[in-house]
């Protein structure tokens, strides 16, 4: 495995220049990105700032990589092959203060598309430099990675088809259930399964989009995961949303928080400032209403989950506390 960048071997000097040189030279042949004299400028920044291996990556190498996802509706998910969603929002307002910090106005954003099984790993083996999709701060997985403060909260539960019958989890004995590989979910259902004596046989799909097309197709008979995910799937099936409904006890209280390596006190002290004053100022309750509460892309669903009583004590006293 990989080191996290943090702990890599320090460039010396003359590697660092070599890789602005690099940089200088694409810029200088018209290339897209941060200028020459932005990376110049950038660089002589970074130099008298206190020691943050990720943004002196971020320099050196002329971009910030933010990891994205393919179907985390609607927090992070791809359209035509351009990200978006509530979750990249937020990663987007950290990109335009890195900028202002970095006096690089210019710099350039790589999206690389990651799922639940991986995004851990890119983040630990520097492929990513900040990952804001729908990853739960967990405590199992803070020796691994940093978590910014949280800026969702929400309930694990099942989606179901309303014909099923299915309304609680004693329901679910000796069928076949649906959730995500690599995700907590995994792990509360598993121990759900033995705990109570359920007899499960649990398809751990690829991503969110799989996993409910077992669902929709009677390979399983409920999909269990995040709320927000449940409805927003259920969002994406038009008129046929009417077939489903979210259902049982929340298994486990969770929040989403973005992910970055560990050992970088600097940046994770500029993401979280982001998310705290947006959420203090007033425009974090904006960004959730435009993504929950009205139609969003592509085609127009509107996922009609208003904010809770937690969301609201969660933006009026910002935190990265794990609830679990």
């Amino acid at each position: 495995m990989k080191l996290p960048y943090c702990f890599a071997p320090r460039r010396t000097r003359a590697q660092r220049i070599a890789a602005l040189a690099s940089w200088l030279l694409l810029a200088s042949a018209g290339a897209h990105g941060a200028t020459a004299a932005e990376l110049a400028t950038a660089q002589a920044t970074v130099d008298q700032m206190p020691p943050s291996a990720t943004l002196r990556k971020i320099v050196e190498n002329g971009a910030i990589v933010l990891g994205t996802r393919e179907s985390s509706v609607p927090f992070s998910y791809t359209v035509k092959q351009q990200p978006l969603g509530y979750s990249y929002e937020i990663a987007l307002k950290v990109v335009d203060e890195i900028k202002k910090r970095l006096n690089m106005p210019n710099l350039a954003v790589k999206n690389v598309q990651v799922t639940s099984a991986n995004r851990i790993s890119y983040v630990v083996n520097n492929q990513v430099d900040l990952e804001c999709g729908s990853t739960a701060h967990v405590a199992e997985r803070d020796p691994l990675v940093a978590f910014s403060n949280s800026f969702f909260q929400y309930g694990i539960r099942m989606a179901v088809k309303k014909k099923s019958g299915i309304r609680d989890y004693a329901d679910l004995a000796n069928k076949t259930v649906a959730t995500t590989a690599g995700t907590s979910d995994e792990r509360i259902l598993r121990q759900m399964s033995i705990d109570m004596k359920l007899n499960l046989r649990i398809i751990s799909a690829r991503d969110h989009a799989e996993a409910f097309a077992a669902l929709k197709s009677d390979r399983a008979v409920a999909f269990v995961m995040d709320d927000p995910l449940l409805y927003g799937k259920i969002a994406q099936e038009g008129a046929a949303r009417n077939d489903y409904m979210v259902t049982g006890a929340s298994l486990a209280n969770e929040a989403y928080g973005c992910m970055m390596r560990k050992g970088d006190p600097v940046f994770k002290r500029i993401v979280d400032d982001v998310i705290a004053n947006m959420q203090r100022s007033g425009e974090a309750t904006k960004l959730y209403d435009t993504w929950f509460m009205r139609p969003i892309p592509p085609d127009g669903i509107n996922l009609q989950f208003p904010m809770s009583a937690e969301m609201k004590a969660l933006f009026a006293n910002p935190n990265d506390r794990t609830v679990d």
